[in-house]
């Protein structure tokens, strides 16, 4: 079983990916967590990736996929795996679909995760995490239990990534929508879209998972 999620930031797409990556034993992907590895390796497609960055440009979607094909053609992908938030647009996708076809392999499901823009901006502009242990809370649906102290440390120490403020997030948002949107029509004429409410609590986005999987 071969999956693609895509999703918006805050939509919930990595937190089920990790779900279902233990629930079916297949791999999950995140490209990012791909990147950082093979730099961290200091391997042919690492060392070209870091070039690429270091130069100020976005690494080109020719090596992306030559990091997921290295991954996808391991013993670790036998069974199946989850491409979490990559393709971003069209022409990733062409691109990813070639290198499928020339490993012998096909995508079964892409997963839409649909959160109304409201809710992801309230999602992602209210995140704030605790210095000492790391535990994430939202101002909007789930704050600390004691005002100002970490439920788990006693911390009173926070934090919020700078880039999560509400008209960043929504800068963000825009984007998405303009890549994703002929992505999205790319995948429901081939037949292998399945839209999912991830406005739904996470149990039961996961049980919408394994119900369209099982079917």
């Amino acid at each position: 079983m071969n999956i693609i999620f895509l999703g918006a930031p805050g939509s919930g797409k990595g937190t089920q990916a990790s779900l279902l990556s233990k629930n079916l034993d297949i791999e999950s992907i995140a490209t990012g967590d791909l990147l950082r590895k093979e730099v961290e390796k200091n391997s042919r497609i690492g060392n070209i990736a870091k070039e690429q960055m270091e130069s100020g440009a976005l690494v080109s979607d020719e090596v992306v996929i030559d990091i997921i094909k290295e991954k996808i053609i391991t013993k670790n992908c036998e069974k199946g795996f989850i491409l979490d938030g990559f393709p971003r647009n069209i022409n990733q996708a062409l691109k990813l679909e070639e290198m499928l076809h020339n490993c012998d392999k096909k995508i079964n499901k892409v997963f839409n995760f649909e959160v109304e823009e409201d809710v992801l901006v309230k999602r992602i502009a209210g995140r704030y995490i605790c210095k000492k242990c790391g535990a994430v809370y939202n101002r909007y649906f789930k704050p600390t239990n004691k005002d100002g102290k970490c439920d788990n440390c006693d911390s009173n120490e926070f934090e919020t990534r700078s880039d999560d403020n509400e008209l960043t997030v929504k800068n963000r948002l825009k984007v998405y929508k303009e890549s994703s949107f002929p992505l999205i029509e790319y995948y429901k004429k081939k037949h292998l879209l399945v839209s999912i409410d991830a406005l739904k609590i996470s149990t039961l986005v996961f049980e919408d998972l394994k119900s369209n999987i099982n079917n």
